[in-house]
């Protein structure tokens, strides 16, 4: 036994001197330029906070809809079908401000989805199969974040990171249909998130995932009375939640 626990403890004690051996460092003058670009891909997926009415009576604003049988004791509740991945493409400028801090605006375009339950039946007359599991909401986002990047000590060709800041983004996605729910097409949010630098011979190469919360509330007007109100009407708050997975290359 006392042989088997020698042996383990030196394999462990190899593993921890290989790991920490000095290799070949590329791009080692990369992080002292006052000023560089690249650009990002990535991944996401949109998501809401939703607050209700409880009932739908509470808004001094309902309507009540006799035929459907929504009056004003009903409980309309709406939620989050499921998460649908999207689109990110964007720009990366950096400013170094220290040896450990980065000034960075990275400015895009994102795509995705929202897909909105109802315990009601959703009917919506831009819908011609009538009724419908759940509402769905396209947005295009025009993202201009600006963030503050620290980053830990170099360890050969990796560096680990964590940002924060906050973003701004413009939904252009708008149709000439009468949304059901209708968004408001701007919207201020916090962002904090986390990444790994790794240093190639021509270029850096970083993994990062963030998150975004939005500030305001995203609800916006409600549609024309050609549409049914009270899903629109059913809701107190709606604020946006983003996660994205990004890969810059700089």
């Amino acid at each position: 036994m006392k042989k088997k626990i020698l042996f383990i403890l030196l394999i462990v004690a190899g593993q921890c001197a290989f790991a920490q051996k000095e290799r070949v460092k590329y791009l080692t003058t990369f992080d002292d330029k006052l000023i560089h670009f690249g650009f990002t891909i990535g991944v996401n997926t949109l998501d809401f906070n939703i607050v209700n009415y409880n009932p739908i009576g509470d808004n001094p604003d309902f309507i009540p809809y006799p035929e459907d049988g929504v009056t004003e004791a009903s409980y309309i509740r709406s939620d989050l079908a499921t998460l649908v991945p999207g689109f990110t493409v964007g720009i990366v400028s950096s400013l170094r401000l220290t040896q450990d801090f980065e000034l960075r605006f990275l400015p895009g375009l994102s795509f995705g989805e929202r897909q909105i339950t109802y315990n009601v039946p959703v009917v919506d007359i831009n819908n011609y199969t009538q009724e419908s599991d759940f509402y769905s909401l396209k947005s295009t986002y025009l993202d201009f974040p600006l963030l503050v990047k620290y980053k830990a000590r170099r360890i050969n060709n990796d560096r680990p990171y964590v940002i924060f800041g906050g973003a701004f983004r413009q939904d252009i996605s708008r149709t000439a249909q009468e949304d059901l729910v209708k968004l408001k097409s701007g919207g201020v949010y916090a962002e904090v998130g986390g990444g790994w630098d790794h240093y190639f011979p021509f270029f850096r190469f970083s993994v990062e995932a963030k998150f975004s919360f939005g500030l305001n509330n995203q609800l916006g007007d409600l549609p024309a009375m050609v549409q049914r109100q009270y899903y629109a009407q059913s809701i107190k708050d709606l604020r946006s939640k983003i996660f994205t997975l990004c890969f810059h290359f700089e």
